[in-house]
């Protein structure tokens, strides 16, 4: 297929293209916290990519950073780090090898920089793209966790080099036994909508405290406790959600807790 462009983002035309399907920045405070973390990150080798169609328009993208500077609770210095990717908008540009185009643009800026290849999270889940287009690319399990998360790797050296998911994600709710926490951070802009309105329905309607917790940067994001990184809420202790999710949805998550 040939009727697409990959366009590389920049902070200067990030507003033309936009991203995740925001693309209004005078309407959305998501888009435009997106492009002041954008363009922060930009020097220290964050890209985005996006396919661009001249019949159907903007069709998906792909977003990634060396490992250390990661958004994930992830160990992965010395590789190229895939946030995000998705494709396919309209579904005649699914199934069109849009996704493989991207993961190919990711893999070669990796070896342009003489990395020791490319990983990333794959979950069975929502939000995260699943494993199957990336071992399809050469990608292979390295490490899980729950749910339904996966560490995936494509390497380029023979060596023992490997990236891990840091221990955060196994012991991180010891702190937070009481209320309702939520992490957010602007590399994901979904993690800006609904949340307060989670808030004032937990204080309001369940009398529950609350605190919410922004991601400044990749060192929080490393050390957040769930695996998908930019996003978790936690219930007096237990992860009720890894990704956003509705007003609507938490309220049916509170009241299944309260009828056990």
């Amino acid at each position: 297929m040939n009727d697409f462009n990959i366009v590389d983002l920049t902070p200067e035309n990030f507003a033309e293209f936009g991203v995740c399907g925001y693309k209004d920045i005078a309407k959305h405070k998501e888009l435009r916290a997106k492009l002041e973390w954008f363009t922060g990150y930009y020097p220290k080798g964050l890209r985005i990519k996006v396919v661009v169609s001249p019949t159907g328009g903007y069709q998906g993208m792909i977003e990634y950073i060396p490992g250390e500077f990661a958004h994930r609770p992830v160990s992965a210095r010395g590789f190229m780090f895939i946030h995000c990717i998705f494709v396919g908008f309209r579904k005649d540009f699914k199934g069109k090898g849009l996704a493989s185009s991207l993961i190919s643009e990711c893999i070669d800026d990796a070896k342009a920089l003489k990395l020791e290849g490319v990983t990333v999270v794959t979950r069975k889940g929502s939000f995260m793209a699943g494993s199957e287009i990336f071992i399809k690319n050469g990608f292979v399990p390295v490490e899980k966790a729950k749910p339904d998360f996966e560490l995936m790797v494509k390497k380029f050296k023979d060596n023992d080099q490997y990236p891990s998911f840091n221990q955060e994600i196994l012991t991180g709710f010891t702190e937070y036994q009481k209320g309702l926490t939520i992490f957010r951070s602007p590399q994901c802009p979904y993690t800006e909508k609904n949340v307060i309105a989670i808030l004032e329905t937990a204080q309001k309607k369940y009398r529950i405290k609350t605190q919410l917790i922004e991601i400044q940067n990749h060192q929080a994001a490393q050390n957040t406790p769930s695996p998908f990184g930019s996003f978790a809420m936690i219930l007096n202790g237990k992860l009720i959600s890894h990704h956003p999710i509705s007003n609507t949805r938490f309220e049916n998550i509170m009241n299944s807790l309260t009828n056990r």
